[in-house]
């Protein structure tokens, strides 16, 4: 990335400094994280800033960085009020038929309001240091950040953690019969349904943070004009964003991943031929029921097909519990069966380096948006199998739209047990039909285009040049 700086006086103040302002779920602080290291390559300050337990997990859990960029970064590590409720189990979160959102995290959720007053104070502090200082927060934390708006050298930015397809989709809905144009593209037929995305709390927090998003500058998105280009265009069309700059800046994730560290899943796949893995992960927002857990192992088994198997649980809302509280979960003897084609790994791994190793050939996967950009990146096809919040719109993207993937299950029946006969199903087509071989050959192009969009001259490079240069002005 560019390294270069702005001349200034002995005496003068730096032209610009950011604070960036994270939700408190893994994807959410990741995304910001990698952009927290994105805008330090510039030479710019950047200053993180969460409750304690989040900014140590976003730092114990981000890869592919040089441990030199993230030493750049100020973390501002606030105390909360406790917000473990009374009498709520270690155990993991009881999954839901009717919706798979982590509910059991919404006290967690409304603590961070208490950031309100902290993050301001710290915004102020900071606006005497610079002449501008400008906050990227995440859109699920407007309400925190609002006030920023009442200081003169202050510019809020808003990053969207979602996939600029599922925005778009979001917006044109709610206009209702009031649509402001035409549009000169198709829309996928069968669109997922809100319902079961969200609980019905996170619903209204939603849409108490969008009634305080009314004051920022701008609008990022962890997107790359080469997938996405038409959606971005669509919402610059929209009704509010007139006098909005929209920049897509994605992917963040690594595209040279610079460990120096290397988890054991590596070490075994670099045993495996190219192209024969399957990458089985849902992230740190999912559980499955005992019953599903047990269809998914024996649909891999007998599936045939070596597989690496991320298994976990959603994250608690108290971090320090033990992690493997109540994970043996897997039939009995499972792992010695399949030792020869797969393995399960039960703690924290490295997505990205997995999925950029040659031998995985697919990916199942809850859809996650970081988990698609990476995949996509890495041109890795996906199975795709939403739980919650934007994951069914982003399998929409990827199976229709890109068509770099298959659907696991119809999102319209997503209560429903998926039989191990389906998973063995799903699998072998993705992993070793002719129908899989074509969709790994379009993601290994479309993957292809997206790494060069981040090269210099590509569309993403040019993007993120654009809005440094932007907040530099």
């Amino acid at each position: 990335m560019a390294d270069d700086i702005h001349q200034q006086k002995p005496d003068e103040k730096p032209i610009v400094g950011t604070v960036m302002v994270p939700f408190p779920m893994q994807g959410h602080l990741n995304e910001i994280l990698h952009l927290g290291n994105l805008v330090a390559s510039y030479n710019i300050p950047v200053h993180f800033v969460g409750s304690t337990p989040h900014n140590q997990q976003a730092k114990q859990r981000l890869h592919g960085w040089e441990p030199e960029t993230t030493r750049k970064i100020h973390f501002h590590d606030i105390k909360l009020p406790h917000h473990q409720q009374p009498n709520i189990p270690l155990n993991p979160p009881k999954p839901d038929t009717e919706s798979k959102f982590p509910g059991h995290l919404q006290p967690l959720f409304d603590a961070t309001e208490q950031l309100r007053q902290p993050v301001f104070q710290l915004v102020q502090n900071l606006s005497t240091e610079f002449k501008r200082i400008v906050i990227i927060h995440d859109t699920m934390m407007a309400f925190v950040v609002q006030d920023a708006n009442s200081i003169s050298n202050a510019e809020t930015y808003a990053f969207h953690s979602v996939s600029a397809f599922t925005i778009f989709l979001y917006i044109w809905e709610s206009l209702g019969d009031h649509k402001p144009f035409e549009l000169d593209l198709d829309i996928p037929n069968g669109i997922p349904s809100n319902q079961g995305c969200f609980t019905p709390r996170f619903t209204a927090y939603i849409a108490k943070q969008y009634e305080a998003l009314n004051f920022d500058s701008g609008r990022l998105y962890n997107t790359s004009r080469v997938i996405e280009g038409k959606y971005i265009d669509l919402i610059a069309k929209l009704p509010g964003y007139a006098n909005k700059t929209l920049f897509a800046i994605g992917p963040l994730n690594p595209i040279n991943t610079k460990s120096k560290t290397r988890h054991r899943s590596l070490d075994w796949l670099d045993k495996q031929e190219t192209g024969s893995v399957l990458y089985v992960s849902f992230g740190t927002s999912v559980s499955m029921t005992e019953d599903q857990i047990t269809e998914l192992a024996i649909g891999l088994e007998k599936s045939s097909q070596k597989f690496l198997w991320i298994f976990r649980f959603s994250d608690r809302v108290d971090l320090s519990a033990d992690e493997d509280l109540g994970r043996d979960r897997l039939p009995y003897g499972y792992e010695i069966r399949v030792q020869d084609k797969g393995i399960v790994i039960r703690d924290w791994a490295p997505q990205v380096e997995i999925l950029a190793h040659p031998s995985v050939g697919g990916f199942m996967s809850h859809c996650g948006w970081n988990s698609c950009m990476e995949s996509i990146s890495m041109g890795v096809p996906i199975a795709a199998w939403p739980m919650h919040s934007d994951q069914p719109r982003n399998a929409v993207l990827v199976t229709q739209v890109l068509r770099t993937g298959i659907n696991v299950i119809d999102w319209a029946h997503r209560s429903e047990l998926v039989r191990s006969t389906t998973i063995e199903t799903i699998v072998r087509r993705l992993m070793i039909s002719k129908e899989g071989e074509a969709m790994r050959k379009r993601a290994v192009e479309i993957g292809r285009s997206v790494r060069e969009s981040t090269a210099e001259g590509g569309v993403s490079r040019l993007e993120i040049d654009s809005f440094v240069a932007h907040i530099r002005r």
